[in-house]
């Protein structure tokens, strides 16, 4: 099983090829743009979702940040899923959500709520898929994205030019080779 970052699992790959991984860097770095160029809004839309994961290592961290004994914790807020994951059991809002939106947890929230929606691999997937495939159109398979997020707009509204950019630069970084061959053999 290849694993993209220490965290993206690519099912169905023994490794990453080079040029694949280098792709994967394209739009990792595009992803990574969106979310630190448009810090969360605290509109608390992205703490509805049903399925808010969290990895073992976190569990403690959540757990502190929330203020509950870790084996409380897991017993109230958490189940195991059939392939090993925890999710929070209370979501559609998350628990930790207070009244203003704000996350009563943020100094310890998992990962995944950190990083949601730019880092997250079903959106990182797409703009890879949209920089490895000239033709494709990326915002077509936005939909899932909910039209009432302020983050929705801002990546609709930035991501088709970066891809752009980053097929301009894997244009470019495939061409290079074969300009260094070609000014060697002269």
């Amino acid at each position: 099983m290849a694993v993209y970052r220490g965290r993206y699992i690519l099912q169905g790959l023994d490794d990453i090829p080079p040029q694949m991984e280098a792709d994967l860097d394209l739009a990792y770095g595009i992803c990574e743009t969106l979310r630190t160029e448009s810090p969360c809004s605290l509109c608390g839309r992205c703490c509805s979702q049903p399925s808010i994961t969290i990895r073992d290592e976190e569990v403690d961290t959540v757990a502190a940040a929330a203020g509950i004994e870790i084996y409380d914790f897991v017993l109230s807020y958490l189940e195991r899923t059939d392939d090993g994951r925890w999710l929070f059991t209370r979501t559609e809002p998350c628990a930790f959500l207070g009244p203003d939106n704000t996350c009563r947890i943020w100094g310890g929230r998992p990962e995944i709520c950190h990083e949601f929606p730019y880092l997250v691999s079903k959106f990182m997937s797409r703009v890879y898929l949209a920089i490895v495939n000239p033709d494709h159109d990326i915002l077509p398979d936005l939909v899932y994205m909910d039209e009432i997020w302020p983050c929705t707009s801002v990546i609709k509204g930035r991501v088709p030019g970066m891809i752009e950019e980053a097929r301009r630069r894997r244009a470019e970084a495939q061409a290079l080779p074969a300009r260094c061959l070609l000014n060697t053999s002269t």
